[in-house]
């Protein structure tokens, strides 16, 4: 097997670097910002595992350009009614499964733990990010993020991107 090359290592690091900064956001509930780790045309989809597989186009939650994803995080921060709660986002396995110029794709297991004031700890999502980034400058932008979360159970509330 041989090693990487210099590029793939560095759009590893820059792919890592990207999840870092992203997860951070959404931990810390900053979710008007989330919009910017997108580019204007960006597809954002959550789906179930079986869905996906059978090719079914159902989503749990999707947003397809700039201005879904504003409207989203706006809703969230200023308009809907949800419990006060905490999340966590644990990223692992990442793997850059190709280029193109200034195209990356790759691939990482997710967990996203919550928690509500009053109650434990609870796993909310476990899943895979099917990614496509695309280089803007010196970082990288998503132009299509699929959250596939394994279950076909959710709880009745996902209030937050994964």
């Amino acid at each position: 097997m041989m090693p990487p090359d210099a590029q793939h290592l560095a759009q590893r690091l820059a792919v890592e670097a990207f999840h870092a900064d992203y997860c951070d956001v959404l931990d810390r509930g900053a979710v008007e910002d989330w919009p910017g780790f997108f580019t204007e045309d960006a597809v954002y989809r959550v789906s179930a595992r079986n869905n996906v597989e059978a090719d079914r186009p159902l989503c749990l939650m999707l947003c397809d350009g700039m201005g879904m994803l504003k409207d989203r995080a706006y809703a969230i921060a200023h308009t809907e009614m949800y419990a006060p709660r905490y999340l966590r986002h644990h990223v692992s396995l990442l793997r850059v499964t190709g280029s193109d110029g200034a195209l990356v794709r790759a691939e990482a297991n997710y967990l996203v733990h919550e928690t509500l004031l009053d109650e434990p700890t609870r796993l909310l999502q476990a899943g895979r990010y099917h990614d496509l980034f695309v280089e803007a400058g010196d970082r990288l932008l998503l132009k299509e993020r699929t959250c596939v979360f394994d279950t076909v159970v959710v709880p009745n509330c996902v209030v937050f991107p994964v």
